[in-house]
């Protein structure tokens, strides 16, 4: 049967005269070195920390000064939409959005009004419809300040829709259309 250490024989054998043996160091040494291992451990830490802060905070504040401005991807022409009358309505219209998708606000208080950027060779549309109560409303359609449309809805639920049509980008270009602002 192989013989067997115990502990306290171990300490009492293991030193620089055995350095073979695993022994745990004099007491005092330990604690010092315990604390000395433990402030290397929080000092690199806190650097780690501190590098980390550092990154989030130029992430996040550094960065603002160096872009550009956002320009729009397609080129855009001014459309107002403009709704008066007596009641509540809820409106669609066509606003920037390359997917040609409807914006709808809904139960809106008359008069109401709205300037938006639309995608060239998108048709602006703007539609209304009354609310239960009722009541008369009128749509109306600008582009770039010239009306275009208007259309008049009355009684409960009543509709009424106005819509123009935009040149197509390549359309800008050409020397005909060159009075286009």
């Amino acid at each position: 049967m192989p013989k067997t250490e115990n502990t306290a024989e171990a300490a009492e054998t293991a030193g620089p005269e055995n350095p073979g043996k695993n022994a745990a160091t004099p007491a005092g040494e330990s604690a010092e070195k315990r604390r000395g291992g433990d402030r290397a451990g929080f000092l690199a830490a806190g650097a780690v920390l501190a590098v980390c802060l550092g990154l989030v905070l130029y992430g996040t504040l550094g960065t603002t000064g160096d872009t550009e401005p956002e320009r729009p991807k397609a080129p855009t022409a001014a459309v107002t939409y403009q709704v008066t009358g007596e009641g509540r309505v809820d409106v669609s219209y066509l606003a920037r959005s390359e997917e040609g998708r409807a914006t709808v606000e809904k139960d809106i208080a008359l008069p109401w009004k709205k300037t938006v950027q639309v995608p060239l060779g998108r048709s602006p549309i703007i539609g209304i419809v009354l609310d239960g109560k009722g009541g008369q409303a009128r749509c109306a359609l600008a582009i770039r300040g010239a009306h275009v449309q208007s259309a008049t809805a009355s009684g409960t639920y009543g509709r009424a829709t106005c819509a123009g049509e935009l040149p197509a980008p390549a359309d800008v270009d050409s020397p005909s259309n060159s009075t286009l602002p």
